[in-house]
Formats: structure tokens, C-alpha cells, sequence
């Protein structure tokens, strides 16, 4: 006999890392989820619980896989250039979310998976709630669409989801309450008699035909960005470009889709009702339609009062897309930062990615951006398979003399990327590394030193470039003089970058002493230093070098 109603229960789970992004946490895809069950499924009582932000953070040990990285996170440094030390556990333990979950009696428990390194953690949940919870479990998100079988040969999950959701977990309901027929389910994986079974994939709902999120789990409190309500947004899926690095097409498919500037503005009028007033873009290419942005931007500003609205696109812009007219738009429709993604200089390198950017293009953005006053954070990934050192070195110059802070993202491979076509089928360990902080990834011509090298000399300069001076440019001698005089971790960067020069050592600040740093390659932050003539600095001085 059939019962009344039916409880889901999606759950957003804890990560394990170095570090984790206080921010861009809200999330957007079970808010999806939960909003196509109410509508399609009505017997179906849908909550959803985000056991990752809000939920405190512990030190645990180091896993053994990255055992290698003490030689280089080696010490708490409390210097504005330290990288990592303390391993945490970001949320709640596996012990509380079992509890959690078998106090609500769920019929069907949801797991997102989202990124490859923190797989484990999602099988921690699972393992956990079927040891105390007889509820089905079904695990989706971008992992799983990368590796469906990696996930499914797990025996505490039952069924996994591919690809975009909606759609498939309608249909999956609807069969599993109809007693387990789920052969014409798209993008499901199942077991079958021992052996893991596919569904074909199919098309999600029309873009313009999915219900808007449901966040009735989430006070608007809860999510913030500089003290004030923060809610995601997406006005498409997809992206039309397909670099080399990006997995995005494993999940929303080869078809650019953008939902229409009515649907967009009627979700941001109802955030805003509700309590938000900072929106993030989540897409993956939030501007390629160039033409229907800058629409949506002019009724941004006749829609919401000046200064009241704030927009933002952390996800990253793409800057082929982006022209001066459009950012002046963007501008006073109250987007405050951009996030490009550079990548790198080398038009070589470029075009092994796949990627159909121009460089001087990304110059004339910087340069606008500048104008119209934004806050320009530039993406680098360093150690692209392919490139040498040196390249790398040209490219972090350029940006150290342009007006933009520098986001240093350390190359790791995922699961079935374009570009690991070319490697070894990636194992259970190369999984748990794709993850920034592993620096994982050497190649022939960057090694692990070089790379923390790197990442490192990039927070040097985003410090010096954070400084603040009444002239329109400083000396690097007066520059130094004036963070000392700033006191707290400005001195403190001082005094650290005087003994770089004096000494050739970097050193962590660890209590009241300072410890040398020796994984930090001083000859080749010298090599790059050779490279510059001047420092831009965000807010669009200039620190100048001695020759």
C-alpha cells in the first residue's frame, strides 16, 4: 500500500581541506531540486540541510596522501603571505549529520557531490546515515557526472544522478514510489544484479520552464557577503567555449541555454522582497550574449535604487565577452567586482586549452575596468601541463604591473576533463589530490618548489598591492616605510619583505619569532622580481623599482 506523503532530505555535506571559501556556499542546486519536487511531486516533503557552512571548523590529521605537504605548509604563519598549516574538517561531523538525519525519518536522502577532491566526504555521509537510516540514498552533482562509477561502487549508495538533475530525480521518484521500474529514468545509475547499470541521458526541462529555487530552508542571514544578505543567481547553463581544463560540459552538456532577462529580473525582485540585497552570478559564462547582458543591466539600474542592489559574479567572467560599453553598464547597475580569468599571456598555451581569447583584449578590459572603478581580481593557473616556467613568470609579470590583485590557482587534473585525455586513467589518489592546495600536478617543467614558489611570490605582490599611499606613485623603499608605519600584519609584512631582500630567505611569523621558509625558492622569486619595472596596486598607484 502506497503512503500519503513521502519525505526527501538533500543534504549539502561537509569538506576536508586547508582551506575553505567562507563565501559562494549558499547552495543553488538542491534549492533547484527541492523547487521541481514541490511542483511535479506534491506527495513529497522536501528539506534540505547544509551541514557545511555554519557548522564550525576542527583540525584533523593530515591524510597520508598528503603527507608531503608539511615541507611546506611547515608552520602557523600569521604573515599576510603565509599559505596553509592546520588541515580542518569545514562542518558538521559524520557522527552529527546521522544523527540529524535519522531524527527526520527520511524515505530518500540526497547527497550532493560537487567537487572530485571531496568525494570521500560524501561517502563519510552515506556510510554514516545507512548505519543508522534504512532511507534510499542518491548522490548527484558534478562528481558524479564526471565519474558516475566511481561514486556507485560504493555500497552504502544505491542510485546515482548524472548531468543536470531535475528532471531525472522527478522521474526516479515517481518510479522508486511506483515500486522501482527504472529503466526509462535518464541520466540514473543503478546496480543491477551485482553490476552497475547506465541510463541513457536525456534533455532537463527548458531552462525558462524550471520553477525558481526554493530557499525557504535558508534565512537570508545566513549567507553573507560584507555584512549583508547574500543569495546565487544563474541566468544560464552551459558555456559555448570548451577549454581544455573545464569539466562543466560532463554536467549542463555541449548547449549554451540563458534563461530570459524577464525570468532573471522577476528571481532578483523576489530575493530582494525576501531580504537580499547582494546577488551572486553563479554561471559559467555570465556575458557571452553580450546584447541581452547589457539589457539586463539597464533594468537592473531602473529597477533598484543606487547603491542599494549589489551584484557580483565570483564564478568569473569571461573577458572575450566584455566590451567598455558593457561594463559601464555593469557599473551602475552596481556590480563592484570583476573576476577575470586570464589563465595565462601565452598565446601557445592559449590555444592548447582551447581557449578563444585574445590578450590584448584582456588588456583593454583591465584598462576599462580600471577606469569605471572596479575591484579586478586576475585568475592565473599555474602549471599547465604543457608550459614552461618562464611563460609562467611573463605572465604573472604583466599582471603584477596592471591594476588587479592576482588569484593564483595551482593546476589539478579532474576526472575525465578534456585535457586528462591525454594522461593515465586518474586513480582513487589522483582524485582526492584535484584540489588547489595538493600542488599534485609537476610536470617536466615546473616542479612542486616552483609552484608553492609561485603561489606564494602571487600573495606578495597581492599585499603590496593592497597598500594605500596619497601620491599617485611611491618608491618600494617609501612603500615599505609606509606599511610599518600602518602597523599590525602591514609592518609585519615589511619587516618580512626587507629581510627577503637583505637576506634572500623568507621567513614565516610563527608566535614571536620567525622561522625560514625553505620550500620558497628566493633565486627564482628574484628571477621574476628582474621582470619588473613598476607594481600596480588595486586602487591604481603605482610602486616603483629600482633598476
Amino acid at each position: 500500500m502506497k503512503k500519503a506523503s513521502y519525505k526527501l532530505l538533500l543534504i549539502q555535506p561537509p569538506v576536508q581541506d586547508f582551506y575553505d571559501t567562507p563565501i559562494r556556499l549558499q547552495p543553488l542546486g538542491l534549492a533547484y531540486l527541492k523547487a521541481i519536487v514541490r511542483r511535479e511531486l506534491p506527495d513529497f516533503e522536501v528539506t534540505i540541510k547544509d551541514f557545511h557552512h555554519g557548522r564550525g571548523r576542527r583540525p584533523i590529521p593530515l591524510p597520508k596522501e598528503l603527507g608531503y605537504l608539511k615541507a611546506y605548509y611547515a608552520y602557523p604563519d600569521k604573515s599576510p603571505f603565509c599559505s596553509f598549516y592546520h588541515y580542518y574538517h569545514f562542518g558538521a561531523s559524520f557522527d552529527e549529520i546521522a544523527a540529524e538525519v535519522a531524527a527526520e525519518q527520511p524515505d530518500i536522502v540526497g547527497i550532493s557531490s560537487l567537487f572530485s577532491a571531496y568525494s570521500r566526504e560524501v561517502i563519510r555521509c552515506a556510510e554514516a546515515i545507512r548505519q543508522v537510516c534504512p532511507a534510499t540514498i542518491l548522490v548527484g552533482g558534478s562528481h558524479v557526472s564526471a565519474a558516475p562509477e566511481n561514486v556507485l561502487r560504493h555500497k552504502c549508495v544505491d542510485f546515482v544522478i548524472r548531468g543536470e538533475g531535475e528532471r531525472p530525480l522527478v522521474e526516479f521518484l515517481r518510479a522508486w514510489k511506483d515500486g522501482g521500474d527504472y529503466a526509462e529514468v535518464p541520466n540514473l545509475g543503478l546496480k543491477r544484479e551485482g553490476e552497475i547499470v547506465l541510463t541513457p541521458m536525456a534533455a532537463n526541462y527548458s531552462i525558462d520552464d524550471l520553477p525558481l529555487p526554493d530557499f525557504s530552508d535558508f534565512p537570508p542571514e545566513r549567507y553573507v557577503f560584507e555584512r549583508r544578505p547574500l543569495c546565487t543567481i544563474v541566468t544560464s547553463r552551459g558555456c559555448p567555449h570548451h577549454c581544455a581544463f573545464c569539466s562543466v560540459h560532463l554536467t549542463f552538456g555541449a548547449t549554451y541555454r540563458r534563461r530570459s532577462n524577464e525570468a532573471i529580473l522577476e528571481e532578483i525582485a523576489l530575493r530582494y522582497a525576501q531580504g537580499y540585497r547582494v546577488f551572486d552570478f553563479e554561471d559559467d559564462n555570465l556575458t557571452v550574449r553580450t546584447a541581452e547582458m547589457k539589457a539586463l543591466c539597464e533594468q537592473l539600474i531602473t529597477r533598484f535604487p543606487e547603491g542599494d542592489a549589489q551584484f557580483l559574479a565570483m564564478n568569473g567572467l569571461s573577458y572575450h565577452s566584455l566590451d567598455q560599453e558593457l561594463l559601464g553598464l555593469m557599473k551602475r547597475a552596481g556590480f563592484t567586482h570583476l573576476n577575470l580569468s586570464l589563465v595565462t599571456a601565452e598565446s601557445g598555451i592559449r590555444r592548447q586549452a582551447n581557449r578563444p581569447h585574445s590578450f590584448a583584449q584582456y588588456l583593454e578590459i583591465v584598462r576599462f575596468s580600471a577606469l569605471f572603478g572596479f575591484k579586478i581580481v586576475s585568475y592565473h593557473i599555474f602549471g599547465l601541463p604543457d608550459e614552461r616556467l618562464e611563460s609562467m613568470l611573463d605572465s604573472l609579470a604583466i599582471n603584477a604591473e596592471l591594476p588587479v590583485l592576482i588569484g593564483a590557482s595551482l593546476f589539478y587534473m579532474t576526472p575525465n576533463m578534456p585535457m586528462a585525455s591525454s594522461f593515465a586513467e586518474m586513480t582513487e589518489e589522483d582524485i582526492f589530490k584535484a584540489r588547489l592546495t595538493a600542488m599534485a600536478h609537476e610536470t617536466p617543467y615546473v616542479r612542486r618548489d616552483d609552484l608553492f614558489t609561485l603561489f606564494v611570490t602571487a600573495r606578495i605582490l597581492d599585499f603590496l598591492k593592497g597598500l594605500r599611499f596619497s601620491t599617485p606613485s611611491i618608491s618600494f623603499t617609501d612603500a615599505l616605510e609606509a606599511a610599518e608605519q600602518n602597523g599590525g600584519r602591514a609592518a609585519l609584512g615589511a619587516v618580512l619583505l626587507r629581510r627577503l631582500f637583505d637576506e634572500k630567505v623568507l621567513y614565516a611569523a610563527v608566535g614571536k619569532r620567525f622561522e625560514a621558509i625553505h620550500r620558497f625558492n628566493a633565486e627564482l622569486f628574484f628571477r621574476f622580481w628582474a621582470r619588473l619595472h613598476f607594481i600596480g596596486t588595486q586602487n591604481g598607484g603605482l610602486i616603483t623599482l629600482m633598476s
